[in-house]
């Protein structure tokens, strides 16, 4: 890490854990009544010559009209160097969100930039390009992450995630959750008012809550980040167009969750299709890796055996669940299944980086049951990957997940089902930002006894993982905060695995 790298990561760090952003060069006093950028800024979708930069007007009430917001990108925290300037515009109809779309910059850059509206000057964050084409760059530095429930923790991982100075980070879903606050709150983080998110206004309130968290906006502004969702953006569990109310009263709640999360994350704008959003596609990081984002929500057929109206996932006993075993069932849908094997057919980068919202290898409880929520409950399309990964072999090949609030590390074979097949891939699934688990260790333990694949099985901590690439190696950092009711906790490496090249499987460090 560079020197100036190094000081701008200090400041913030210093500013987020005296819980406020870092400003640099703040405008003449504002006629906003309040901060209009107090959601932060973002930037996403690094390309080698290419970015997105994200901000939304908090304080704009809805009938407000359009405003003009104008976003600077330079080479320095000062502005001094400036790279390129324009405006764009912050229409009431999809919440004052702006997504500006940069073009013609330098590949394996990083960059400054900022946004200016109404004599208001917004923080200024850090976000980068990917390296050129046919470069092998030396390093990436990668964050993974997934479930940060409001209640349930402070954000203090995130503080130690942008401290630990990634290139990028990978945001694997249940960025919100739709719930109202539990009644009995003694044992809770925090806590909020806000109802069960139905409408367009219900979502955008809670992602304004959400982007409130000082330490999320720091995460935020230290570099680009790259998304997808999983269930709780919209319902939990909801499964393609239906949720537990059925598909004619969901179709409207659907729309308006997507809107909003569309609204508050850095998507290129060519990502909001009419009536949903392209969210699985393939980001490259020169030669070194190329990262598949995976959508298994969206396109999935509904739970096996699972009775609409039903909270909760399923659990099922195999034998007992006919449909559990239907070949045509899918959990990306045939249009993306179809993309990810032309993906894979095309020549391989160093990694090859499959990162998906849940855990991909089986887990077979001693109690005979097994889950209908995530791949376990789609048999089927979990056998056509492997098929896939197969008949276009990769150089390595790395799965990453979460969802279910534990540390996995598992080795993936080329027959799901059977330990002593070939061994294709390695997967690292982390824990959640926040959200508890729901479970106590003994259980998990007894799954990792059961289960041969799994290395690695964990449910009591709540953090992030960390991956460190090479063209040589890749190390996965699993890391937990000591309290996750504490804003300032500090955090502590839980266990590092090594994956190197060529011989796929991690190894415990």
């Amino acid at each position: 890490m560079n020197a100036a790298r190094r000081a701008w990561l200090q400041r913030a760090a210093l500013a987020a854990c005296a819980m406020q952003l870092p400003r640099w060069a703040w405008a003449n006093p504002q006629p906003w009544q309040q901060d209009p950028f107090a959601l932060g800024v973002a930037s996403g979708e690094p390309g080698a010559h290419s970015l997105v930069l994200w901000t939304r007007l908090a304080s704009a009430p809805p009938q407000l009209p359009a405003q003009t917001v104008h976003w600077e990108l330079a080479h320095d925290a000062q502005f001094r160097r400036p790279v390129q300037r324009g405006q764009a515009l912050a229409a009431p109809e999809w919440g004052h969100s702006v997504h500006v779309q940069l073009q013609g910059l330098q590949p394996g850059r990083w960059y400054f930039y900022r946004f200016h509206c109404g004599g208001a000057t917004s923080a200024t964050g850090r976000t980068r390009t990917a390296p050129a084409a046919g470069e092998l760059p030396a390093q990436l530095r990668l964050v993974f992450a997934s479930c940060q429930r409001w209640e349930h923790g402070q954000y203090a991982a995130w503080w130690h995630a942008a401290q630990d100075a990634p290139d990028l980070v990978l945001f694997l879903g249940d960025y919100i959750y739709e719930y109202a606050s539990p009644r009995e709150r003694s044992t809770l983080a925090r806590s909020h008012d806000l109802p069960l998110a139905r409408t367009l206004q219900d979502y955008r309130d809670r992602y304004a809550l959400y982007k409130s968290d000082p330490l999320l906006q720091a995460a935020h502004a230290a570099c680009p980040w790259a998304v997808t969702w999983d269930d709780h953006e919209v319902e939990n569990d909801w499964a393609g167009s239906a949720g537990p109310d059925g598909a004619q009263a969901f179709a409207p709640q659907r729309a308006a969750a997507f809107q909003a999360y569309y609204e508050h994350m850095p998507l290129s704008a060519t990502a909001w299709l009419q009536g949903g959003l392209q969210l699985y596609r393939s980001l490259d990081w020169g030669q070194l890796a190329r990262i598949h984002l995976l959508d298994d929500r969206q396109y999935r057929d509904w739970q096996a055996c699972r009775q609409p109206g039903r909270s909760g996932a399923a659990s099922v006993r195999a034998s007992d669940c006919p449909s559990l075993h239907d070949r045509a069932r899918t959990l990306l849908g045939p249009a993306q299944e179809q993309w990810l094997a032309a993906q894979l057919a095309q020549a391989p980068a160093r990694w090859s980086v499959l990162a998906q919202q849940t855990l991909f290898s089986p887990r077979h409880y001693p109690s005979g049951l097994q889950s209908t929520d995530n791949w376990d409950g789609y048999p089927a399309a979990r056998t056509r990957l492997l098929a896939s990964l197969q008949q276009h072999p990769q150089r390595n090949t790395v799965f990453l997940g979460g969802d279910i609030h534990q540390n996995y590390v598992c080795q993936v074979h080329a027959k799901a089902e059977q330990p002593d097949s070939a061994l294709l891939a390695s997967e690292f699934c982390s824990t959640s930002i926040s959200s508890r688990s729901g479970t106590a260790q003994e259980k998990v333990d007894a799954i990792a006894r059961h289960n041969p694949h799994v290395l690695l099985a964990r449910c009591e901590e709540r953090g992030y993982g960390l991956a460190e690439i090479t063209p040589q190696t890749w190390r996965t950092t699993l890391r937990a905060v000591a309290n996750p009711l504490d804003a300032r906790s500090p955090a502590y490496t839980l266990a590092q695995f090594v994956v190197t090249d060529g011989h796929p499987g991690p190894v415990r460090a």
